[in-house]
């Protein structure tokens, strides 16, 4: 076999058409081999004899994509000094760009023998664990463009590759569950039915099962266990996993771009799946452990701020590169859209403390691709001082977690909540107007894949999390959920309309508030998994998104109007009702806070966002303050709109009225005088099938109007 002596970057396994380059970083190993896997179990081993800044590299002529590799660290094992090298362990290129296989968790994976954990462990771990793959980086992509949605045009839908595929009844079933299936019809035709314009995918890169939870018979079927951050998850793809899994999320990837779908990746740069010191040895702690890694001052230990044993040293010049390479890599060859990072705080800390203005922030903000891509922060993590809601840097959005607090308490009865409520609905000013941010600055959401589903929140006081094998202690306590009356399932005629009522009012507030909104997948149907709030290990039908008969294509109306009303479809033309509405007034999609005050050049005297009591009358301290207050009236002016469009073209709308009622009893509300004379009711979550149909009501000001207990009411007043 011929050994070039190759480039030290692109870092990797790299093909030019005629062989590949090679590139590894260690700073610890004394030497480093090149394993060319082959299919009978064998393997060829090349030295890495060139380096340069501690990066051995070496060009190979004739090796092809699909062929299977590792890399053995010749180097000390010496743990109390951080150094965890054995050359016995097969390694896992940190920058794979595809991964073959799975690990099958025997005792040659870790780097001491069980039962024995100070004892140094020499069985070969090739025959058990994974292999980096050579891929072809070639790819068709025509006339594909992203399709840069605006933040203030955007609604995201959080999904899971596998649990959104895998019951559609419209998809052949070699394909369910796979990137392939994401590109088929029905699901593009659905996510455009229900107007969204990114999805969200929960983690796509290669990851791990856990030991625990294969041995209980479970997954990780969430996902947040990364080992490849450049490999697309291969057990999502149907075509194969020696780079087929490149080419079908590419093409998954196409066809969503060209229906007018972003593609965002929820990425986890803050640990592997490598664990704490009892960890296998995968990648990154047999390369070089002290470089990838937080340790503490006993070396033998991982700092843990993210609850899964180690923490991703994010001061290090090789982390810092490898995220920003794995970054650039998913924009610029397979043409994603932006990122969500999980547990973002432990992103910000170099040393203990999170610090917003960390080496990380810097790096993204000065990178010409990067920074130019949606970017949002899950923005806490599980260490001291990790929550970190309002506080990431200009270019950044962040899942609110306290608009889904407080959303959440308001419905289900919570007092003392308005004043929090009206901050939230209105863009979160008080968290993102200081720093020079916008309203777009909120991702809101209600519900995620962590915790409760939207049904589930409305159906259960307590999480049921049995399944999970940890005697239901696992999962969050508080859920500021309301069972409406019974827990769990129910023939209660008024629970279920209650429950519906309550998924509708959630979905409504949702859809009216300033900010980015995010739907999690299966709630436009009203899925449940059964008080499960933390289904990360169920990889079946309690967490998979049961799809009404005939999949999500249908309108919602029974055919006979003498059955009972299909309670799944009813959801679903409620849920496209209330995107289509927020989509053609931007009144709900303001890019600048709200003044308070009449908005100079509109030619309007009124205040372009106006509160009032049920009563018609104006908010004033007291009423914010008041213990039982849970009705309130808010006015959105569409002729005070302070931005302008996009040829600087002044931007006028319809007005409108929110009314909301979060009392468990009926209440009457005036319709407040001075702010339009003629109104008519376009939604009411006591009558879904009433929403935006342009036969609500017409009212007057002064006249009142009776709200069902735990209801909201939108009237709309032509421009």
């Amino acid at each position: 076999m011929q050994v070039w002596p190759g480039q030290m970057y692109p870092l990797g396994a790299t093909y030019d058409g005629a062989g590949t380059n090679f590139a590894v970083f260690s700073e610890a190993a004394r030497r480093i081999e090149l394993c060319l896997l082959h299919d009978d179990g064998s393997e060829t081993a090349v030295e890495l004899r060139e380096s340069d800044a501690f990066v051995r590299h070496a060009y190979l002529p004739g090796v092809m994509p699909g062929q299977r590799y590792g890399f053995r660290a010749h180097g000390p094992y010496e743990p109390g000094r951080g150094h965890r090298c054995n050359s016995a362990k097969l390694l896992m290129d940190p920058y794979a760009r595809a991964v073959s296989g799975r690990i099958d968790w025997s005792e040659a994976v870790y780097g001491y023998h069980f039962g024995s954990p100070e004892a140094r462990n020499d069985m070969d771990s090739a025959p058990h664990s994974m292999a980096s793959v050579v891929v072809n980086p070639y790819f068709d992509w025509g006339d594909d463009r992203p399709p840069r949605t605006a933040y203030h045009e955007t609604v995201l839908y959080e999904a899971h590759v596998k649990g959104l595929t895998m019951l559609h009844p419209e998809l052949p079933e070699e394909l369910r569950g796979s990137y392939a299936a994401l590109a088929h019809p029905a699901i593009i035709d659905h996510l455009t039915k229900l107007g969204v314009t990114a999805l969200e995918l929960m983690p796509v890169h290669q990851f791990v099962h856990d030991h625990r939870l294969v041995d209980a018979g479970l997954t990780n079927y969430w996902g947040y266990n990364t080992i490849g951050f450049f490999a697309p998850h291969n057990a999502y793809a149907s075509w194969g996993d020696r780079g087929q899994q490149v080419l079908e999320f590419k093409t998954a990837v196409r066809a969503l771009h060209r229906a007018g779908i972003e593609v965002i990746l929820d990425v986890v740069y803050n640990h592997t799946a490598e664990g704490n010191h009892l960890g296998p040895t995968l990648s990154f702690r047999g390369l070089d452990n002290a470089s990838y890694y937080r340790l503490t001052d006993d070396k033998r230990y991982y700092m843990d701020t993210t609850g899964t044993g180690n923490s991703l040293l994010m001061r290090s010049p090789q982390v810092l590169q490898l995220v920003m390479d794995s970054l650039r890599y998913w924009v610029q060859e397979m043409h994603v859209d932006g990122f969500r990072f999980d547990l973002a705080a432990t992103l910000a800390r170099q040393f203990h403390e999170v610090d917003r203005l960390s080496s990380f922030f810097d790096l993204v903000h000065q990178d010409p691709v990067v920074s130019r891509v949606k970017l949002i922060a899950e923005p806490w993590d599980l260490g001291e001082g990790g929550y970190q809601v309002g506080n990431f840097p200009p270019l950044w959005t962040e899942w609110n977690g306290k608009y889904r607090d407080t959303v959440r308490d308001l419905w289900r009865g919570e007092p003392r909540t308005l004043a929090e409520f009206a901050s939230r609905l209105t863009g979160s000013s008080d968290l993102y107007q200081g720093d020079g941010r916008r309203p777009l600055a909120s991702v809101n959401f209600v519900t995620c894949h962590d915790g409760f589903t939207l049904h589930d929140l409305v159906a259960y006081n307590d999480k049921h999390n049995e399944d999970n094998g940890e005697d239901n202690r696992d999962g969050e306590r508080f859920n500021r959920s309301w069972n409406c009356g019974e827990e769990g399932p129910t023939d209660d005629p008024s629970v279920r309309r209650l429950r519906a009522r309550q998924m509708r009012n959630f979905l409504a507030t949702l859809m009216l508030s300033q900010g980015v909104p995010m739907l999690s997948h299966g709630d436009e149907f009203g899925r449940s998994q059964g008080g499960n709030n933390n289904a990360y290990c169920q990889d079946n039908e309690l967490a998979w998104v049961h799809w009404p008969e005939g999949g999500g294509a249908g309108e919602g109306a029974t055919a006979d109007p003498e059955e009972e009303p299909d309670e799944e479809r009813e959801l679903l033309v409620f849920v496209r009702q209330m995107v289509w509405l927020r989509r053609t007034h931007p009144v709900f999609r303001r890019r600048r806070f709200f003044q308070g005050q009449p908005v100079e050049g509109t030619h309007d005297d009124l205040s372009d966002i106006a509160w009032f009591t049920a009563e018609g009358g104006e908010m004033g301290t007291r009423d914010w303050q008041s213990v039982h207050a849970k009705a309130l009236t808010v006015f959105l002016n569409g002729s005070s709109i302070s931005e302008p469009g996009p040829r600087g073209e002044p931007v006028s709308d319809d007005s409108f009225l929110l009314m909301f009622n979060a009392h468990e009893q009926d209440k009457e509300f005036t319709v407040p005088a001075h702010h339009g004379r003629q109104w008519q009711v376009v939604v009411d979550t006591d009558r879904p099938r009433a929403v935006a149909d342009g036969q609500g009501a017409k009212v007057k000001a002064g006249d009142l109007l009776t709200l069902t207990g735990r209801s909201l009411l939108v009237l709309q007043r032509p421009a």
